[in-house]
């Protein structure tokens, strides 16, 4: 005796709906690169290491006040003095600001969840130097604030009178330089990928190299010609002093292209090859 299955034939109804339905459902719109700078500024302050550096800007800040006020002679009793104070610190923390904000997602151990929500490496890395830029030029802001409500109670303890005269150009140089010097951080820690090595690397090139520099341009004429080229924190400190004129900004442009166009791409390419773990 055999038995026979039937099958209930599907209506042309029954066979549309499923192709209909697939037809509704629809890839998800990707993450706006907007949502991802706001995502990657709050983990920079996520951290304690992160929030305390951030917070280290004012308070630095208040303190570099207080000293020029306590110990400066009167002729540094200048709006320009107060605002500029903070130039020597910001260079040493708004890179180590930029470190932390790239090197997090393998110290911290995040990088796996995030380049699973936003698999495109080059957008989240765009996203943090984005956020490292902002954070710099707001503390730069931070900085001429604090300093203009230094100056107001400096002035009136020291009995000098008030000259709110500031240099449009130098504030901008200064900034300019100091943007310099994040970059240089943000490149360092795309490239090692770890908080106490590009740290270091950062200490190595702000600290170490201009003393050889230095050393092996006044004993050569050649380095002595060649350096404004090739060395980026000897282009940078000018920014400093005065206006560059036409060769000075292609001297900045060339060292900045030897030392951060170069290790940038370098960086970005061993991000792409590189295994999250």
């Amino acid at each position: 005796m055999s038995t026979t299955i039937h099958t209930p034939a599907r209506s042309a109804g029954d066979t549309a709906a499923p192709a209909a339905g697939a037809r509704r459902r629809s890839a998800p719109a990707p993450i706006p690169f907007s949502r991802i700078v706001g995502v990657e500024l709050q983990k920079m302050f996520d951290t304690r290491a992160g929030f305390w550096l951030c917070a280290s800007i004012a308070i630095v800040a208040v303190l570099a006040q207080v000293a020029i006020t306590a110990f400066g002679p009167d002729s540094m009793i200048t709006f320009e003095t107060y605002a500029t104070a903070m130039g020597a610190p910001l260079q040493i923390i708004l890179p180590l600001i930029a470190i932390l904000s790239v090197t997090s997602e393998w110290s911290q151990r995040s990088g796996l969840a995030t380049f699973t929500l936003v698999p495109s490496r080059g957008k989240v890395i765009a996203a943090k130097g984005v956020d490292a830029l902002l954070v710099g030029i707001a503390a730069s802001a931070l900085a001429i604030g604090i300093g203009a409500l230094g100056y107001l109670v400096g002035s009136t303890i020291t009995g000098v009178e008030r000259s709110w005269e500031l240099s449009v150009t130098s504030t901008l140089l200064t900034i300019l330089a100091l943007m310099l010097s994040l970059s240089m951080g943000f490149v360092l820690g795309l490239l090692f990928r770890s908080s106490p090595g590009a740290i270091v690397g950062y200490f190595v090139y702000a600290m170490l190299l201009p003393a050889l520099f230095g050393t092996l341009a006044g004993f050569q004429q050649w380095f002595a010609d060649l350096q404004p080229w090739v060395d980026l924190n000897y282009s940078a400190t000018m920014l400093y002093d005065n206006v560059p004129d036409t060769e000075g900004w292609l001297q900045l442009a060339t060292s900045a292209g030897i030392w951060l166009g170069i290790p940038l791409l370098v960086g970005a390419w061993l991000l792409r090859r590189s295994e999250i773990k």
